[in-house]
């Protein structure tokens, strides 16, 4: 359609001068003459010393003589073509008479006849406004007599007085005008006023026919390029124009805008503050109402059919919203706005972003939010800034039609294309802007961007990281409005999510779905298909990575999250909080919430980085040992890896080390929330565990087939190569936290809270302190911890203490071992030189814990798998699957290795245990039992010196009639009695006499006592000399064995046999059972005889 251009006169040059001079009434004051055309000058000075003659009709029409009666022309007024004319004077001899002849036509001037008859067609010319649009829009492109153009100026400085404007007012204005309804232009501002009411569906809004409407709206184009022709407005800002626009040329509403850019200014009238947003209001229903607007935007609409939309009412076409979201597109598209169109276009959108009342959707359906929480915000754009606040959720519910009358409004002044249209926002980041944006051109889009990523940081002030949010809040729900992502991934929605135009909307479409949708094909796989393209993707990550800093800028999670974010999530307010918080709760939430949860989720798995605070937190950790992986652009989960393998290195803040932590503890939730456990195993899962959603679940089912598979020697294991290996990965990661084993962790809470509630968690220091607590846990702790200790020994990769704490001594002595053969290494070097004392003590632990079953030593259980049940039966029919046989199975092969009954393989076994525990007492669970206070009573100082050489073992020994508890002396006459098994056994004497054994047993082997029976030998040869020491601990060791025999009689022939050994009547005792032994055997003989005799004779019978 086309449009139409009014404009005032510019062929003569202006002569601008201010003159100051005394009128009286009904003279012309020369400061009247300020800006008039130059040949129109002398008129204006003349008329200030005598009156025109009133002979010549033309003139008299273009002075305005108001001694002339009205004139069938009508067209008298102010010096033609001179907007200052009625500057200074309204009542003066410049005014013109205020009726016209009710048939005057335009056509019948004299002076436009000729322009008339070459310009316009002749059906128009009975219509005063269409010749008037006609010659307006010629007046452009060809030239038109100087005459005409003044009369044109007058007409439309005029118009106001035509009757049918007056018959209207009279109802809409009769109470806003005086009675003189000429004055100065109050009808038609008062029209104009009525027609924004009625709009805004305001209270006491009058209807106004539509012939009115345009009639109206006609008349403010018309004015729209000197702001002398708005009569009202004219005379409400004069002084304001003079105070801020004194050195704008009149013309082509350069006024205007100037005015327009003062009006929050301070020093501003509130009367020309209120003339202004009328007009503006005006121009937000018909953008023609702007001149320079519509002189600017003509080419660049016509170009891209802004306004030839015929399924389009009229009204709706000539909206300024309509305009600007129409030559929006275009630009987003990467079409060629003119520069001029685009600046145009920036004033009016910063214009809208400024003042809420220019929106007449705004104001109609936010009343109540504006009156309960943004009342007296009016200027700079603050109350609309609180309106988003409010929408955003911060200050209680909004009403839905307010929501999108605000997204109506983001969408057509679109700030996200340059900051600077939102003043708020312009004004109070503009601090931040200069420090952490100064490398960004200003105006660029990429400067919200610069912002997001410095939310919550140090340089962020308060007041920008409000506005700034209360903007992303409207601009997430609208992916187009984020100029950057539209540009590059507009291809990439029409192919996958079936998207519109810019500028148009789908009401199914709910809001941030489209981005929804390109994030989920963000992270596709190459085998899944249909992928985004590689900048695409770059932009989605980028807002991915901003967004994920508020769960309000993701319109998706809270729409669906918005029940459990209220029950779960109230008080946390803090940043970053909530998402935490409906991780937590992810069970609890309702389905949809869970979804849409997981989904985020899963995707921080594979990109942490989406996690902005978290990796701000953990920049120094990622700057010392993560880089490399930090700077691959390709993230499939091994940052948070590498975050977790040096959770406890000293650059790990407290921040970062709960982050990720917190990310652990979600990853055991599902399995997908660990991308490489998931891309690694979803086929074996799939396969072996379907139906297992919980990653600690899936760990234990494949573990569980990994250990079954090994134990029964299958030529192929079922679970993948791959999976194996991650699946090392994840139970290293959950050993090294109680809570990311929630079976264990929820067992054992209350013995957590009772024991080690001082106990920080992560370096599996609680699990630490519940093994050392354990006979003091509850049952059912108890039974988990003796479970996982029983896994760790089989595995003793998964002891992450023993691991962290001998990790150096692994490297030296053990690198050639298996890791399940870890332990058993350490245990051969413990008394190594260079063995670090920490490592040492930490393989003590160990072996306390392993020989308190011998279901916690897989090596001795192997070795003695035959020997167990044989001789340690009863011990097993008493024991329960969970608990500890506190070392009782362990004691019985002991005392089977001192009778010499056991298999080779276990004897070996067992030989090496009694070895260890002979040097430290704690390695022998029931002498520790039993013999706790004695010890204490005893031996304090040799238990107190922790030194691992026997002495307390010794201690108790030599102490044995002291001892009071049956219990503890049972326990020190059974190592008695395991010492004359072997020397080894008994480290002390072993210690005494390595000479001797060296000199005199050299060539016996050890074992079975053999060793000791040739010491005692020597002992009874006088011949022989032995070390004085080793002399007397022999002599203190038959003494023992000697009253060992008194108190425990012998319980077995073996028994019998040993004590008959080591006795030192030895000869004796065998010479007189081998007297006895050859009575018995003549008496056999003797005796033999009669019975032969008596049974033949049986016979006989």
């Amino acid at each position: 359609m086309r449009r139409r251009r009014w404009a005032g006169i510019k062929k003569y040059p202006y002569f601008r001068r201010p003159v100051k001079a005394a009128a009286g009434p009904g003279s012309v004051k020369m400061a009247d003459c300020i800006r008039v055309p130059l040949p129109l000058l002398l008129l204006c000075v003349l008329s200030a010393v005598q009156p025109l003659p009133g002979d010549n009709s033309n003139m008299a029409r273009l002075t305005g003589n108001s001694d002339n009666p009205p004139n069938p022309a009508g067209g008298p007024g102010p010096a033609p073509g001179n907007p200052a004319a009625p500057d200074r004077s309204p009542g003066g001899g410049a005014s013109l008479p205020r009726r016209r002849t009710a048939g005057w036509k335009l056509a019948e001037e004299a002076v436009c006849r000729e322009d008339l008859t070459r310009l316009c067609p002749k059906h128009s010319w009975n219509n005063n406004l269409a010749v008037l649009e006609c010659l307006q829009d010629k007046k452009e492109e060809t030239e038109i007599a100087a005459e005409c153009n003044h009369l044109l100026w007058n007409y439309k400085l005029n118009l106001t007085t035509d009757p049918k404007f007056e018959s209207v007012a009279v109802e809409v204005c009769k109470t806003t005008i005086s009675e003189d309804v000429h004055s100065q232009g109050e009808v038609i501002a008062c029209l104009e006023k009525g027609l924004v009411r009625e709009a805004e569906e305001q209270l006491g809004a009058h209807a106004i026919k539509d012939d009115c409407k345009k009639a109206i709206m006609r008349v403010a184009e018309l004015s729209s390029d000197d702001f002398h022709l708005d009569r009202y407005l004219y005379f409400a800002c004069r002084e304001d124009r003079e105070r801020f626009c004194e050195n704008t040329l009149a013309g082509e509403g350069r006024v205007y805008k100037c005015l327009f850019n003062h009006k929050f200014e301070e020093a501003m009238s509130e009367r020309c503050r209120e003339a202004l947003t009328t007009r503006q209001k005006l121009i937000a229903q018909d953008y023609k109402v702007s001149y320079s607007l519509a002189k600017a935007c003509k080419s660049d609409l016509r170009k891209y059919r802004c306004s030839v939309d015929s399924n389009m009412p009229r009204a709706r076409e000539a909206r300024l919203s309509y305009l600007l979201l129409c030559l929006e597109s275009a630009v987003h598209r990467g079409r060629v706005v003119s520069g001029e169109c685009q600046g145009e276009m920036m004033d009016y959108r910063r214009m809208l972003m400024e003042d809420f009342s220019l929106s007449p959707e705004i104001v109609l359906h936010c009343r109540s939010e504006i009156e309960g929480h943004c009342s007296g915000l009016h200027r700079k754009g603050r109350t609309l800034h609180c309106l988003m606040r409010v929408g955003r959720g911060d200050m209680g519910a909004i009403d839905p039609n307010c929501q999108r009358a605000l997204q109506t409004l983001i969408q057509e002044a679109d700030p996200g294309a340059d900051y600077r249209i939102d003043r708020a926002l312009n004004e109070a980041c503009e601090s931040v802007i200069q420090t952490a944006c100064k490398h960004i051109r200003n105006g660029d889009p990429m400067i919200l961007s610069c912002l997001m990523e410095h939310l919550y940081t140090e340089k962020m002030v308060e007041d920008c990281e409000h506005r700034l949010l209360e903007l992303q809040y409207f601009i997430a729900r609208d992916w187009k409005l984020d100029p950057i992502l539209y540009k590059k991934c507009q291809g990439d929605a029409a192919r996958l999510c079936h998207t519109h135009g810019w500028n148009e909307t789908s009401e199914m479409m709910p809001p941030g779905a489209i981005f929804s949708c390109l994030y989920r094909h963000a992270y596709r796989s190459v085998e899944q298909g249909r992928r985004l393209s590689r900048d695409c993707k770059v932009e989605v990550q980028r807002i991915l990575h901003q967004r994920a800093l508020d769960v309000k800028l993701d319109p998706e999670l809270q729409r669906r999250c918005m029940i459990d974010l209220g029950k779960w999530c109230s008080e946390k307010t803090e940043a970053g909080q909530e998402l935490e918080c409906l991780q937590d709760h992810l069970e609890d939430l309702v389905s949809e919430c869970r979804d849409v949860v997981g989904n985020l989720t899963e995707l921080e798995s594979e990109d942490i980085q989406i996690e902005a605070l978290l990796m701000r937190a953990c920049e120094p950790v990622i700057q010392t040992h993560c880089h490399e992986v930090a700077d691959n652009q390709i993230d499939t989960g091994d940052l948070m890896e590498c975050l977790v393998q040096n959770k406890h290195q000293k650059e790990m803040n407290e921040k970062c080390a709960v982050g990720v932590t917190h990310f652990q503890l979600i990853q055991i939730k599902d399995f997908r929330f660990s991308y490489k456990f998931k891309t690694a195993c979803k086929e074996d899962v799939l396969k072996l565990c379907p139906n297992i959603k919980k990653k600690v679940d899936v760990v234990i089912c494949l573990s569980t087939t990994v250990r079954n598979d090994t134990l029964q020697e299958v030529k192929e294991q079922r679970v993948s190569v791959k999976c194996r290996k991650q699946l090392r990965v994840e139970e290293v990661e959950m050993s090294e936290d109680i809570r990311l084993e929630p079976e264990l962790y929820d067992s054992c809470k209350q013995d957590i809270s009772r024991l080690c509630q001082n106990v920080a968690y992560g370096n599996a220091q609680v699990i630490e302190c519940l093994k050392e607590n354990k006979r003091q846990l509850t049952s059912r702790c108890h039974q988990r911890i003796f479970k996982l200790q029983e896994v760790e020994m089989v595995d003793p990769e998964l002891d992450y203490q023993l691991m962290r704490v001998c990790k150096n001594m692994i490297r030296r002595f053990c690198t050639e071992s298996e890791g399940k053969n870890v332990l058993q290494c350490l245990k051969q070097n413990k008394n190594s030189e260079v063995m670090d004392p920490k490592c040492k003590q930490m393989i003590t632990k160990r072996q306390i814990t392993q020989n308190t079953d011998y279901r916690l030593n897989p090596v001795l259980r192997k070795a003695c798998k035959a020997d167990i049940p044989k001789f340690c039966q009863s011990i097993l029919n008493k024991a329960t699957a969970d608990s500890e046989l506190e070392g009782q199975v362990i004691s019985c092969l002991k005392l089977k290795y001192a009778d010499q009954r056991l298999s080779s393989d276990c004897e070996d076994q067992i030989q090496v245990i009694l070895q260890e525990s002979a040097l430290d007492y704690r390695l022998d669970p029931q002498l520790q039992i039993h013999c706790t206070q004695e010890i204490s009573r005893l031996c304090p100082e040799e238990a107190a010196a922790q030194e691992q050489t026997g002495q307390v073992e010794e201690c108790l020994k030599v102490n044995l009639l002291k001892i009071k508890q049956e219990g503890c002396k049972k326990e020190v006459l059974n190592m008695l009695k395991e010492s004359k098994a072997d020397i080894f056994v008994d480290p002390v004497l072993h210690t005494a006499c390595a000479l001797d054994i060296k000199h005199h047993c050299a060539a016996i082997p050890p074992g079975r006592g053999r060793q000791m029976s040739c010491l005692m030998e020597a002992l009874q040869d006088k011949r022989v000399r032995l070390q004085p020491e080793c002399k007397k601990r022999l002599q203190d060791r038959i003494d023992m064995w000697s009253y060992a025999a008194k108190v425990a009689p012998a319980e077995g022939f073996s028994d019998l046999a040993m004590q008959v050994m080591t006795s030192p009547s030895k000869n004796y005792i065998l010479t007189m059972i081998g007297a006895g032994v050859a009575v018995l055997f003549m008496m056999g003989l003797l005796c033999g005889r009669f019975t032969k005799r008596v049974t033949q004779e049986l016979k006989d019978r």
